[in-house]
């Protein structure tokens, strides 16, 4: 049986999240922005403003995360 590399796991965890967090940012985004327009309701300048900057937050988070990615020591 193979052994796991600590390495690799911890990186695809990283990304992992981060894809996660950069899916969670661009659905903030599209319930703010395309959802009202789907639904033909004019949206107000300061509600597509909060839905967009907390979308964009996360997408924020999502690139913190990829900071924490690791490589292997080189010789």
């Amino acid at each position: 049986m193979m052994q796991r590399d600590p390495l690799a796991c911890h990186n695809e965890r990283m990304k992992l999240m981060a894809a996660f967090l950069n899916a969670v940012g661009i659905g903030l985004i599209a319930v703010g922005v395309l959802r009202p327009l789907a639904e033909g309701v004019t949206v107000t300048g300061l509600s597509l403003f909060l839905w967009v900057a907390v979308g964009l937050v996360f997408h924020v988070l999502a690139l913190y995360v990829l900071r924490y990615l690791r490589k292997e020591a080189s010789i």
